[in-house]
């Protein structure tokens, strides 16, 4: 079997459901015995500490608004979602994106509103 590089490792989870992607970790729990969580959490510190300067935000979605379509649409471009997830987001609101730079969260949050949403940047 071929070896897939990172950027197409990455391209192929960004194509994932957040079912596929749960699957995915919980066989590599059980191929590795490694939570692949735990070390992406070990290594945010890591990160954190070279973007300390660089204040991050979460994108929370409030409410899809009368244009929920054209919301959910844009929910599926900006997080990857399938359109199941993305419907789920736009009728219970709730995180988009966490812990992005305050330019992509307000970047997002603009394109948002734009398409009729009640966003909020916590």
């Amino acid at each position: 079997m071929a070896k897939l590089t990172k950027d197409e490792f990455i391209s192929a989870l960004k194509e994932m459901t957040i079912l596929e992607v749960k699957e995915l970790v919980d066989a590599m729990k059980e191929e590795f015995g490694v939570d692949p969580s735990a070390v992406a959490v070990a290594a945010a510190p890591a990160a954190g500490a070279a973007q300390e300067d660089n204040s991050t935000k979460t994108v929370v979605l409030k409410e899809a608004g009368a244009t929920k379509m054209q919301v959910i649409k844009l929910l599926k471009e900006i997080t990857g979602l399938g359109l199941v997830e993305a419907k789920g987001l736009a009728d219970n609101g709730g995180n988009v994106k966490e812990n992005v730079s305050a330019k992509e969260a307000e970047e997002i949050k603009a394109q948002l509103e734009e398409a009729g949403a009640t966003v909020e940047l916590v």
